[in-house]
């Protein structure tokens, strides 16, 4: 059987280099990292991770806990979080809160039940019991994407410049009139969303219009009944901001039921890219999240959070990216 001996002559790097690679203990280059799994597989090297755990008092296991894993945004999130933690040696076990928070308090006590390392968790709209629970039974836990108060290591992205952003663009092609379907309430990322448009609006001299800000629920059939309102009204909108990837799909069904064509008669940008924007006619522009880096970044932090327990919380949050296609009006 090979050892990590063998693995380390074959790398031609030491014994404790193999081990820093493999528990991902200290860092160590990209190109001797990688000519170490190079040599792992070329020898058929099997960590012994059941020793590895006993040794470390670890289970080598992480929860997550994040809502609407069929949702592409937080798929790609699972995506960092899986790939970082086989990287370490971790494996994961996965359960959906359903943004339940009852539903969330009893997954997450489930998996503390499975003795795992620590949790990445999405808090839903209503997380005090969820968090008092973590905190009552010292669980270790990273929040991804929405955030709370300070006191958890938390990563996420900008969304309040992000969003004002989206308007900002908006008022430059002359739209007064401009939309936005919101987010299911309590979230972080629908507060921070709201505030972003708010502010875009309040930059650009734009009174901000009650009737022109509808709640969409994150989901794509209230974001549907919450677009056809913006567009029927006495005054629509020319314009509409879809908060995120789920609301923009129920806001272009909206569009197709009416008659309506965007940008033609509606400009429609969107919080939140997905693997077919590209594809929509007219192609689709808006703000892309670093969802696997967010995934990948939560991880790190748990498992720095697991070496160094007392350390102070560490809030990351990533830089978005402007995607400019066509469906802004933009020719």
């Amino acid at each position: 059987m090979a050892t990590i001996a063998d693995v380390a002559r074959v790398a031609g790097v030491s014994s404790a280099t193999v081990s820093y690679v493999l528990n991902g203990t200290r860092k160590v280059r990209p190109e001797t990292a990688e000519s170490v799994r190079n040599a792992i597989e070329q020898v058929g090297y099997i960590q012994n991770t059941l020793a590895r755990s006993l040794a470390t008092a670890r289970t080598l296991s992480i929860g997550v806990a994040i809502s609407s894993v069929s949702n592409p945004y937080f798929t790609e999130i699972l995506q960092g979080i899986e790939a970082e933690a086989v990287d370490r040696g971790y494996s994961l076990l996965v359960a959906d809160p359903r943004d339940d928070p009852e539903h969330e308090l009893s997954v997450v006590s489930h998996l503390h039940q499975r003795r795992i390392d620590g949790i990445v968790l999405a808090p839903s709209p209503e997380p005090s019991r969820t968090m008092r629970y973590l905190a009552e039974h010292d669980v270790p836990t990273v929040l991804a994407d929405r955030v709370v108060t300070a006191g958890y290591d938390q990563v996420s992205t900008d969304n309040t410049e992000s969003t004002a952003s989206l308007v900002d663009h908006l008022a430059g092609l002359g739209h007064r009139r401009i939309g936005f379907v919101a987010g299911l309430a309590g979230l972080s990322t629908t507060a921070e969303r709201l505030a972003g448009y708010r502010e875009g609006l309040s930059r650009n001299g734009i009174d901000a219009d009650p009737d022109l800000c509808q709640e969409g629920a994150s989901e794509s059939e209230s974001a549907r009944r919450a677009a056809t309102a913006l567009l029927t009204s006495p005054s629509p909108a020319t314009a509409i901001i879809a908060a995120n990837n789920a609301m923009t799909i129920g806001t272009m069904r909206a569009v197709r039921d009416l008659g309506r064509m965007v940008p033609d008669d509606v400009a429609l940008v969107a919080f939140d890219d997905f693997p077919w924007a590209d594809l929509f006619t007219p192609r689709l522009t808006a703000i892309a999240q670093p969802s696997r880096e967010i995934g990948a970044e939560a991880l790190r932090l748990l498992l720095n959070r697991l070496d160094d327990p007392t350390r102070d919380p560490v809030e990351r949050r990533l830089e978005s990216r402007f995607v400019h296609r066509d469906s802004c009006g933009c020719r």
